[in-house]
Formats: C-alpha cells, sequence, structure tokens
C-alpha cells in the first residue's frame, strides 16, 4: 500500500512539472504577459507621440500660424515694421570687458 501511494506521488510530481515548469507553464506565460504590458506601454507611449507629431504636420500644412510661431520663437524672426526689444536680467547678464588701449591702437 505504502508504494503503491509512493508511486502515485511521483506520478502526481510528474503531471505537474509541465504545468510549472514546462514549455507553456505559469511561469512561461507569467513572463510572456509581463513582456506584452511592457510592449502594449511603449507602443500606448510612441502612438501619443506620432500623434502629437502629425498634429504638428497638419498644423504646418494648413495654416502660416504654426510656420510664423516656429519662425518667431525658434529662429529669432521679427515681421518687418516690429522693433524687437530684449530685456536682460541684470543678475544674468555678463559684463563687457574693456578692450585695453594698445589693441585699440593696433586696429586704428
Amino acid at each position: 500500500m505504502r508504494l503503491l501511494t509512493l508511486v502515485l506521488f511521483v506520478l502526481l510530481l510528474l503531471i505537474q512539472y509541465p504545468l510549472w515548469l514546462g514549455k507553456g507553464g505559469w511561469l512561461r506565460v507569467w513572463e510572456l504577459d509581463r513582456q506584452v504590458d511592457a510592449a502594449q506601454k511603449k507602443s500606448d507611449e510612441l502612438r501619443e507621440r506620432n500623434d502629437k507629431l502629425a498634429s504638428e504636420v497638419r498644423d504646418l500644412q494648413e495654416g502660416s500660424g504654426a510656420i510664423e510661431e516656429r519662425a518667431r520663437y525658434e529662429l529669432g524672426m521679427i515681421k518687418e515694421g516690429e522693433f524687437f526689444v530684449q530685456i536682460v536680467d541684470p543678475k544674468k547678464a555678463v559684463p563687457a570687458t574693456p578692450v585695453p588701449a594698445a589693441q585699440k591702437a593696433d586696429k586704428k
């Protein structure tokens, strides 16, 4: 009787092995599920980035407002007839270094 119980227990363990540790076992499924979640998150981030870029492209194609805004802020351009005024923070301003008199004389 004891031998029969031991044999049945060993068979039970052999049946459980593929369920937990085999190719399609729970541990493998759990790991693949984690990978799918990570890939889905990355895909969502990339989709959001692509949507922003597509929106920006549409703005640039449809109107001149977006182009003008980029020219003003990224390239520092101004319209004809406008004045450009730059206010410098005195704390961040770099003092001008005086040019020695010898160098002034050499330039003349």
